[in-house]
């Protein structure tokens, strides 16, 4: 048993130290940061289990690294948890009030409940592969999932979403499951998109493929019971980067598909989850933390390996076609911090403080300058918490619970919210 003690006591008093660091290369470590924060609530029980065997059995060495690495659980959990004033800051004391009160019966009650219960009853519909866009000359299409309710409930709200994984891999239906089940339940629409990557296309494809999924859902509202005037777009880290910048530039004319000129591409919030606002000031964080930074560059429009992928993420000077002192004009057009205007839609950001990929630092000045334009902005800095914290184990995970609140609840604001949007 003293064995054992030892074992939860260190193992609690490791995941909390863990917490705390601040990686500076992209390896396993983070996945394992992403675990201690999502298990935080097991590694706190295993530590005051560690020191209660411990105490029990007369072995008093272990009972201090139980309690303190418990403590440390314990604190990290009240501090993800507790609430803040954004909410008040961006849209008034009174914001609640505006919310529906059937669909704040559906949102998620408290920052961290224990465990988040999904409902799975009745199960939403989901429509896969569905095609959004087809490649002229060519047979090759743009699919994406739709997921919407099947209980009667309809809000009319559309949430695009966009995945991560550094421009160069990922796709759809990763890890995002629980996630769209809770947004179906409240009577939301999803739209999971599919976008192309690099090295098959660069900034310029993406942001179009993102276009062509707005002009689609809203073309398509009806059949889905969209209010074209409530599109949300979101993702996570680099599909962030994309929606902050269609969401803040719709009409600009560089970033903008000919065939969608004419075509209305606002959308009423955005919400960013670790997504990078400034590639200027994110190019040399990424390269200090990126292992894979020296491999050979692609052209755009190469066939890349499937397996070769991962190690390519992240590539700016790919992505752009060279680097910031190369071609900053690129940089800046490609950056959502460089397209901020009042006109700009309300904006949730959610980022840990402990990010290895994106700078906090970048978030916070998108924030202010947010806010200096007289835009709705809720900037959610989450303690000792990396990149994807909200992928793993959302059920249980306290990051995931209190960024699932604050979703909701901008959600919610959303549906009733008049926003004018100006021109980018």
């Amino acid at each position: 048993m003293e064995i054992l003690a030892y074992i939860l006591s260190g193992l609690s008093l490791l995941m909390s130290i863990l917490l705390l660091v601040k990686l500076k290369v992209l390896n396993f470590a983070l996945f394992a940061k992403v675990f201690a924060g999502a298990l935080s609530p097991i590694w706190a029980c295993a530590g005051i289990a560690g020191a209660f065997i411990s105490w029990v059995h007369h072995d008093f060495y272990s009972v201090p690294i139980g309690v303190i690495g418990a403590g440390m659980m314990i604190v990290y959990i009240l501090r993800i948890t507790r609430d803040h004033d954004g909410f008040d800051t961006a849209f008034g004391e009174g914001w609640s009030d505006t919310i529906p009160t059937d669909q704040i019966k559906r949102m998620v009650p408290n920052r961290w409940s224990g465990y988040l219960k999904l409902k799975a009853n009745p199960r939403p519909s989901w429509e896969r592969d569905v095609s959004f866009w087809r490649i002229p000359g060519s047979e090759r299409e743009l699919l994406c999932d739709i997921w919407h309710p099947s209980d009667g409930y309809v809000s009319g709200l559309a949430y695009i979403y966009l995945h991560g994984s550094g421009f160069f891999a990922g796709d759809k239906d990763f890890g995002t499951r629980p996630f769209f089940n809770h947004l179906v339940d409240q009577g939301h629409t999803v739209m999971d998109v599919a976008y192309r990557l690099c090295p098959e296309v660069d900034i310029y494809g993406m942001i179009g493929d993102v276009k062509r999924a707005v002009a689609w859902i809203k073309k398509n509202s009806t059949r889905f019971g969209v209010n074209p005037e409530k599109i949300i777009l979101s993702g996570g880290s680099a599909g962030c980067h994309l929606a902050l910048l269609v969401a803040y530039a719709p009409t600009h004319e560089e970033l903008t598909p000919s065939e969608l000129k004419d075509e209305d591409l606002s959308v009423c919030g955005v919400i960013s989850l670790y997504g990078p606002s400034d590639l200027i000031a994110g190019y040399e964080p990424w390269k200090r933390s990126n292992p894979n930074r020296n491999l050979p560059t692609l052209t755009i429009g190469q066939e890349l390996d499937p397996k070769m992928r991962m190690r390519y993420a992240g590539r700016l000077d790919i992505l752009l076609g060279g680097t910031p002192e190369e071609r900053p004009e690129i940089y800046r057009l490609a950056s959502p911090i460089h397209h901020v205007h009042p006109g700009c839609p309300p904006t949730l950001l959610i980022q840990g403080d402990k990010d290895l990929l994106v700078s906090v630092e970048s978030t916070n000045s998108l924030y202010t300058k947010l806010v200096n334009a007289g835009v709705p902005v809720i900037n959610q800095i989450l303690p000792w918490t990396d990149h994807i914290f909200d992928i793993v184990l959302p059920h249980i995970s306290p990051p995931a619970h209190s960024a699932y609140y604050d979703i909701d609840r901008f959600l919610g604001l959303m549906l009733n919210q008049e926003t004018e949007l100006e021109n980018a």
